[in-house]
């Protein structure tokens, strides 16, 4: 009879091979076993692990095959923030960044590496073991995908060797190989669903999938690019990456150490041909100073690393003929034409389609169906046209001619001024755009109404159950199970998340409406300022363009947004099914400024405009928007409206500038969810290893 003891040992030399074969067929290339074999392996192991449950380890190589458990995404802060990098396209750029970082600390090693086109992500190690994977997010918190990351096999779940902190970070790349690419939308397409866009789309969509299950069928591949950590073994870059090899993690084989601007451009020059041949998709090279004690002195900006750069190719073009053109009805009722090619294969991957822009560009090019055009993937989701080979048309061939009725509902089509762009004014009755606006609404960014998607939307559509945003808080889990491909175990879950969605935030909602020109960052600064819906409503076009982010253009769009009866219509019986059309009022810190009446103008260093508002009533003090005798003072920063100033100065009032406001009320508290876009240089603290 087997004891407890053998079958522990059995499960854990189990364990140990199958780690070894991972190792040599996912990172090293040179499998010693067939997949028969290995696959053999795996279900003894499985199967043991069933029987025995009381073995169980998360990080058995048994979890590689992925769970169909629902995964939720808990956020979490970084301990070191995963920063951007600069890019440049020019050689001329690069070399000054090189030379700037030579004149004032002599000669200087250089590490080029490929720069990767998939999504970044961060590993916590503990005592050898994968404990965290978390996202990039917004480089402050990312998404705990834990779950998803131990199903690619090229990540090694417990360490070899020996010489590893007890407690460290790795960050690289998860990214698609072109072959996973390929035998992924061959199956979707066969099975009648969207294909991906490309490889970094795929790979992002995959590493955020709800089962494991499906990231571990999709391919997925991880190459290791940086250490964090308070004890690394190295005081540079490449032997900290070299000694990351010898415990198991897939390190890129083509890093090159580079002494000046002329080896980095040698390396690049190199690879912006051979990169063709990888099986993997690459958009750059990444050149970062070796030295980590030169990475401290360089230090940091808001976003980016002083101390490394990302190069950017030129985009890849190619030479196909031009088949056919399709018309696209966004949810704003945009057209957009949409070019049927030739299959060409264009960066690792096979383009079929390219975007045409709109009816200006398709002049400026003179492009015409059956013509020979010119190709480009640079960065675009869908590739865009950028000429024709007019050597190559026909006699036969003519202008083009562009819609001027809606390809879905027969509009007529009509443009904006200012606008390159003709748009399809049917809003309630075309049905590409009603579909639209609905999926935009449930996105995850917006009420995030798990269990719906386009295709279940449009399901929905199609049997008269939804019309319009609102109808989705009518519906009942017996409408739903009896369509085609839910039940009721989907119909219960949807219902379930249309509830929970009357919890979103104000500002989500408020992004949700798909106003146009409206998006996520300025729905954001709109709820803050406002508070409420009924305030937007309210507001005229000066009162809008108060608001951070709202320009001429934006508050247009609002007031007519709220013009239209039908959106009126929609939005009461959204109030009405409880959603949040109010921002939460933030607990006051102070009463330092009680019955304080305060005017905030002009642009600042450290604060948007919005900030510096929330502040005020977070200290009990009343927002002014205009300089009157009660006003007690004024917040001023660059650019100030010279009405107010003038104003301020004829009746005396106290004009602060940003520091001494903030000194004011004791230092800066505000809670900031989200930096502008445009932020100051700030060193920040560095930290040996940190980086994005």
């Amino acid at each position: 009879m087997v004891s407890i003891e053998q079958i522990r040992e059995q499960i854990e030399g189990l364990r140990r091979e199958l780690s070894y074969h991972n190792h040599k067929y996912y990172v090293e290339n040179s499998p010693e076993i067939s997949d028969f074999d290995f696959d053999k392996m795996m279900r003894q192991l499985i199967d043991l692990e069933a029987e025995y449950p009381q073995f169980y380890d998360a990080l058995s190589p048994s979890v590689r095959v992925g769970s169909d458990r629902t995964a939720e995404f808990v956020s979490v802060s970084h301990r070191y923030p995963m920063l951007s990098l600069s890019n440049t396209y020019s050689i001329e750029e690069l070399s000054q960044f090189i030379e700037r970082i030579e004149r004032e600390n002599g000669a200087t090693e250089f590490v080029c590496e490929l720069k990767f086109d998939g999504t970044a992500i961060s590993l916590t190690y503990e005592h050898g073991r994968l404990v965290r994977a978390v996202t990039r997010g917004d480089g402050t918190t990312g998404d705990d995908v834990t779950a998803n990351v131990k199903t690619i096999r090229s990540i090694p779940l417990t360490l070899s060797g020996s010489g590893y902190p007890d407690l460290f970070e790795i960050r690289g790349e998860i990214f698609m190989p072109y072959a996973s690419f390929d035998r992924l939308n061959a199956e979707r397409e066969s099975a009648g669903e969207q294909l991906f866009a490309n490889p970094r789309n795929a790979a992002a969509g995959t590493l955020k999938q709800q089962q494991s299950a499906v990231v571990a069928k999709r391919g997925l591949d991880c190459i290791l690019y940086q250490m964090a950590g308070d004890n690394l073994p190295f005081t540079n870059h490449i032997e900290n990456l070299n000694a990351a090899r010898s415990w198991g993690f897939k390190i890129s084989e083509y890093m090159s150490l580079c002494c000046g601007a002329a080896e980095v451009v040698e390396y690049i020059n190199h690879w912006d041909e051979a990169r063709k041949s990888l099986p993997y998709p690459t958009d750059g090279v990444v050149i970062k100073v070796n030295d980590f004690a030169l990475r401290r002195s360089l230090g940091f900006t808001a976003k980016s690393p002083r101390w490394a750069v990302a190069y950017k190719f030129k985009a890849e073009s190619a030479l196909t003929k031009l088949l056919s053109v399709d018309f696209q009805v966004g949810r704003t009722g945009a057209i957009t034409p949409v070019a049927n090619l030739e299959p060409v294969l264009l960066a690792g991957t096979t383009v079929k389609r390219a975007s045409l822009h709109n009816a200006e560009q398709i002049a400026a090019l003179d492009i015409r169906v059956g013509d020979m055009v010119y190709v480009e993937k640079g960065g675009e989701i869908i590739p865009k046209i950028t000429g024709v080979e007019i050597g190559e048309r026909t006699a036969e061939s003519t202008p083009f001619e562009y819609i001027d009725r809606c390809p879905e509902c027969g509009a007529q089509l009509v443009r904006f001024e200012g606008e390159a762009k003709h748009y399809c004014p049917n809003q309630s009755g075309c049905r590409p755009q009603i579909v639209g606006r609905i999926v935009h609404f449930i996105g995850r960014k917006a009420l995030n109404i798990d269990g719906l998607g386009g295709e279940t939307i449009e399901l929905l559509f199609e049997n008269g159950l939804v019309r319009d945003v609102a109808d989705l808080y009518t519906l009942k889990a017996a409408d739903l199970a009896v369509l085609p491909r839910l039940g009721e175990k989907s119909a219960d879950n949807i219902i379930n998340s249309i509830e929970a969605s009357k919890s979103v935030p104000f500002a989500r909602v408020l992004f949700g409406l798909g106003i146009r020109f409206v998006g996520e960052t300025t729905a954001k600064y709109m709820a803050a300022h406002f508070k409420s819906i009924d305030a937007v409503m309210a507001a005229d076009k000066e009162a809008l363009m108060e608001s951070d982010e709202v320009g001429d253009k934006i508050a247009d769009s609002i007031i007519g947004y709220f013009a239209d009866d039908v959106n009126l219509s929609i939005l009461e019986r959204l109030r009405c099914a409880g959603l949040q059309f109010e921002a939460e009022v933030a607990q006051r810190k102070s009463d330092l400024l009680q019955g304080k009446n305060v005017v905030v103008s002009g642009k600042f260093t450290l604060h948007s405009r919005d900030e510096l508002k929330a502040l005020i009533e977070l200290h009990g003090g009343k927002n002014q928007s205009g300089v009157s005798s009660n006003t007690d003072f004024i917040v001023a920063g660059d650019n100030m409206g010279p009405a107010k100033l003038q104003k301020a100065e004829k009746l005396g009032v106290k004009i602060l500038s940003e520091q001494e406001f903030i000194a004011i009320i004791g230092g800066d508290d505000i809670p900031k969810p989200e930096q502008k876009p445009e932020q100051k240089v700030v060193e920040v603290q560095p930290i040996q290893g940190s980086l994005f």
